[in-house]
């Protein structure tokens, strides 16, 4: 079974939402529902079909965590994983793609829990993620499927909201795929297109520094969380740009020192003497960057800071006996002029 470190995540859970671990009662079935919508579908080749993963849980019953192991038969590529639409809005591991062994891993956690949907509901909430898969155009030699299946392995886990981890029973619904032996009209990828047709930023979202003894060996580090509607978010962003350079724009310059990261990310400057900008950048390219200032009362000096500043406070004071120097000599040159 794929091992995964949940201690840290709810140690990162508790420092962000303290309703994670909220205690609602467990029903007797404890049981929920992963599957693929559509459970069937039909592909030209070289097109594109994404499917939903969604969640069902029994009545009266509540999940907090997946995580999710996604396999598939060769003859389709998996080539990316939206999470637009996604109940999860804390992603302890981010979906990874493994081609050579027709994969798909990912974890992710609902702060307050998700429980079964309300009545009247269209479907649209009980998404985990949408998985993008590519039928292969024409190879000389390439064994030929008529189709293929997507399923759920058995070794996903989805967690109770019950304040305790209880692991529910997992029930699952695979997808078959037909692959069609012709190639479909000209511009059909449906994926490509709402990706072209995404035009809006991801959601504003804010920065939270904080500081635990059980995490990053006491270093500060800062966490946040967002989505995209509609393409996804592809990756995050981060630049720390110390304050003197608040009134540079250094940010917004074409060759500045963006750096590609996760949430949650450790600070390299520990003094918190720097202004921090995250970056969330959709599939589509669009992007929003929100800002965090660390509080004046938590700074502290680094060594180099210190000997600037003590650099600088010692050329003032030469400065100042200098010119205290100059002006007694004047009195005093002034006074022997009219003795």
């Amino acid at each position: 079974m794929r091992t995964l470190s949940f201690e840290f995540s709810a140690s990162v859970f508790f420092v962000l939402f303290s309703a994670l671990v909220f205690l609602c009662i467990p029903s007797n079935a404890n049981a929920a529902l992963l599957y693929f919508d559509p459970a069937e579908a039909s592909i030209f080749r070289g097109d594109t079909v994404t499917l939903g993963l969604r969640i069902d849980t029994d009545e009266d019953e509540c999940i907090n965590t997946v995580d999710a192991v996604i396999t598939y038969d060769e003859g389709i590529r998996a080539i990316d994983v939206s999470r637009g639409e996604s109940i999860l809005s804390i992603w302890v591991e981010d979906p990874v793609i493994d081609e050579t062994k027709h994969t798909i891993t990912f974890a992710g956690g609902i702060p307050g829990g998700y429980c079964k949907r309300a009545l009247g509901d269209p479907s649209l909430t009980n998404v985990i993620a949408q998985i993008v898969f590519l039928s292969p155009g024409f190879t000389v030699g390439a064994k030929e499927n008529p189709s293929v299946k997507i399923s759920v392995s058995p070794e996903s886990r989805v967690l109770l909201h019950d304040g305790l981890g209880t692991e529910a029973t997992l029930r699952t619904q695979d997808s078959v795929i037909a692959l069609l032996s012709t190639a479909g009209p000209e511009g059909s990828d449906s994926w490509r297109d709402e990706v072209a047709n995404d035009v809006e930023p991801p959601s504003d979202f804010s920065i939270t520094l904080t500081q635990d003894e059980t995490a990053f060996s006491n270093k500060y580090f800062i966490v946040w969380n967002t989505q995209d509607k509609q393409s996804g978010i592809d990756h995050y962003e981060v630049m720390e740009e110390p304050l003197e350079d608040l009134y540079s724009f250094t940010w917004g310059r074409a060759d500045a020192p963006w750096k590609r990261v996760e949430s949650p990310y450790v600070l390299e400057d520990q003094t918190l003497n720097s202004t921090l900008r995250v970056k969330a950048i959709d599939k589509a390219g669009n992007e929003t960057i929100s800002v965090l200032v660390p509080d004046t009362a938590i700074r502290s000096l680094s060594l180099n800071r210190m000997v600037t500043y003590g650099l600088a406070t010692g050329l003032t004071l030469i400065v100042l006996v200098a010119i205290v120097f100059i002006l007694i000599r004047r009195k005093r040159q002034i006074e022997g002029i009219y003795e």
